[in-house]
Parts: C-alpha cells; structure tokens; sequence
C-alpha cells in the first residue's frame, strides 16, 4: 500500500451516512453487557441494510476516455527578458546600503567607548592647563601689585642716625 504525501489530494470511498430515529437510551443503572449487546446488534442490522441511493445513469469518465492533445492545455508565460548588468547593479547598489548601514553600526558600536576615554582624557587635561594657567596669571598680577605697592610707598627711615 503507498501512503500519500501530505500535498496530494486522497479519494477515497464515498460514505454513507445513516439515520438512526428512535433509539433507545440506556438508563445509567442498566447492565453495561446488555447495553453493549443491544449496540452491536443495531449496528450489524444497519450494515446488513441496502441503501436507498440509485446508481448513476451516466458512467463516469476515466483518462482513457479524455483525448489527448498535442497542444499543452496552459502555455506557460513568456519568460521576461532579463538585463543581466541592471540587475548586478541594483543588488550591487542594494548590498552596499546594507554593508555601510552595517559598518556604520558597527563602528559606532566599537568607537563609542574610545570616544568617551578620549573625552574624558580631553576634559581632564584642560582642567589641569587651565588651572596651572591660571596659578601663573594670579601669581604674576600679585607679583605686579608687589612691585606697585612697593613703588608708591614712602621710603622708609630704616637707614637710621
């Protein structure tokens, strides 16, 4: 026996559905054997039974019986002609969008934490030109203030008699 595959379309026989009216209901305190017995007697009448159904007047057509033509029944379409160097040049131009989208994620990705070393280095090394620039100017304007303050002041009598 071939057993179908999952995509493939299975006739099978066709069944016959049979209508049982008037059937007893067994009563929940009744005998399971005697219920089941019932069951299968019923159930072997109906299987002994013929159907109702009248055979078709019209046989059914097999393939042997449908003609053959030379001409395929559905030409398949004609295949558009294709631009061999539009086509390069479109996935070109579409795998490099890909490939600098990806670079620049990657680059980001790897530079971002030697970007911040680098300003933080950056931030650290002003500060410290900026506060020795600073020492110097302040040391320098009181140097200056010295010699003014010095300049204008009386001469002492230190000298003495």
């Amino acid at each position: 026996m071939r057993v179908p595959t999952l995509t493939e379309v299975v006739d099978w026989p066709p069944v016959q559905l049979v209508v049982v009216e008037g059937t007893a209901l067994v009563q929940p305190h009744a005998h399971a054997e005697d219920a089941v017995e019932v069951c299968i007697d019923e159930a072997a009448e109906l299987a002994r039974a013929e159907p109702d159904v009248e055979p078709p007047n019209e046989p059914t057509p097999s393939l042997a019986d449908v003609p053959m033509s030379d001409a395929p029944l559905h030409e398949p379409p004609p295949t558009p002609q294709i631009d061999e160097a539009a086509l390069a040049r479109r996935i070109f131009t579409d795998l490099q969008h890909q490939i600098d989208s990806m670079l620049d994620q990657q680059l980001r990705v790897a530079m971002q934490p030697l970007l911040n070393r680098l300003a933080d280095t950056f931030a650290l090394q002003a500060r410290e030109e900026l506060a020795s620039a600073l020492r110097d100017m302040v040391a320098l304007a009181v140097s200056r203030e010295m010699i003014r303050l010095r300049a204008a002041a009386p001469p002492s009598d230190s000298a003495g008699p």
